[in-house]
């Protein structure tokens, strides 16, 4: 198992991972569903994907099982602020694995690579149990918030929702 850079030609594939991650019947198989706060089947798409791949400074990252199939990704874009991780997805049936960490640990050997001294994410307000699990691996929350995009085609929220931005320090590693 390892962790590489992935390509255009794994987009299909990726699109499916995250959506089965995050949406719909099939992310109730895992902890990180958002199904019960968004109503729809997903939360990306292919030109989507290809475009967030094609930003400049920007990456997602693939995992990869011994018989060569994708099983998690993250997606990692350098912005000023500093890296950006987004799309963190572990296939339902493999979460709990260790997946979601080797990818962490991934995402911040990139970030400190690019010479980024923090990472940030968002995370769904209501995600109690995954904002948990996030200060465990160092991330830290911030007193930040933004609304949640009104775009009906990745999903309609079941309740008024919003991002709480979190944050990890890259310069306190070692």
């Amino acid at each position: 198992m390892f962790v590489i850079p992935a390509t255009p030609a794994d987009i299909p594939q990726l699109v499916a991972l995250i959506n089965s991650a995050y949406r719909g019947e099939a992310s109730k198989k895992g902890w990180t569903t958002e199904a019960d706060l968004l109503k729809g089947e997903l939360r990306t798409d292919i030109p989507s994907l290809f475009a967030a791949l094609n930003k400049q400074d920007a990456v997602i990252l693939k995992h990869i099982s011994e018989n060569g199939d994708i099983t998690g990704c993250v997606y990692l874009h350098k912005q000023e602020r500093g890296l950006y991780l987004g799309m963190l997805s572990v296939s339902p049936l493999l979460q709990g694995d260790g997946i979601g960490k080797k990818l962490l640990a991934a995402a911040e050997l990139f970030g400190k690579e690019k010479n980024c001294s923090s990472i940030l994410m968002y995370v769904l307000t209501p995600r109690h149990d995954l904002i948990a699990w996030y200060e465990k691996q160092g991330y830290r929350q911030t007193s930040e918030r933004i609304p949640f995009p009104n775009d009906p085609r990745f999903g309609v929220p079941a309740q008024p929702l919003e991002f709480l931005i979190m944050i990890k320090e890259l310069n306190q590693l070692t």
